[in-house]
């Protein structure tokens, strides 16, 4: 199982792991892929990072418009709190980022942006569970657990299949199954 008892008897921390959802999982989550940004005893948090939206992040966070590219969508970071930001830079100098998440990759302060970044993604609201329930979620095969790569805040495609298809074995095969099955 994933979460597995440290040497102190505390769980594993899933900070900067992937969570692909399990095709099992039907709702908002349905073919979700979540970067963990926070994993400790009162809980978890992250952002679904396979969720684009239409509006582009010029528009819709003024403050970030500097370091984002005229193309660049928001992103749907999950069901909780649609109403905050959450930005993931790539930072060119990452001794200087306050937070680093995996790699070179950390959050960006949407009120006082690094201009060194190289890469960045913003996305609105989050993943988040209460003690325990990611556990739970865990427990019931609901997620399955990848290691994360820099790149994956800022893939363009389907992350999906692509974190099945390197987590290989079995999952590879599932990661063939279309968004809707009964078009198979």
């Amino acid at each position: 199982m994933w979460a597995r008892a440290g040497q102190n008897g505390a769980m594993d921390s899933l900070r900067g792991k992937l969570l692909i959802a399990a095709p099992s999982l039907e709702d908002f989550f349905h073919r979700a892929v979540v970067l963990v940004i926070e994993h400790t005893e009162e809980g978890a948090m992250g952002v679904v990072l396979n969720r684009p939206s239409e509006m582009p992040v010029l528009d819709a966070v003024e403050r970030l418009a500097g370091l984002a590219g005229p193309e660049d969508r928001i992103q749907v970071g999950g069901p909780v709190s649609p109403e905050s930001v959450i930005a993931l830079g790539d930072f060119e100098d990452p001794s200087e980022a306050a937070r680093l998440v995996v790699g070179d990759v950390g959050l960006v302060d949407p009120d006082e942006p690094d201009p060194r970044l190289r890469e960045l993604r913003v996305y609105v609201g989050y993943a988040g569970w209460g003690p325990g329930q990611l556990e739970a979620e865990l427990e019931a095969e609901a997620w399955i657990v990848e290691e994360a790569r820099p790149g994956d805040p800022f893939e363009e495609e389907d992350l999906w299949p692509l974190a099945l298809q390197r987590k290989g074995g079995a999952y590879a095969l599932l990661s063939t199954m279309p968004a809707d099955p009964s078009l198979n």
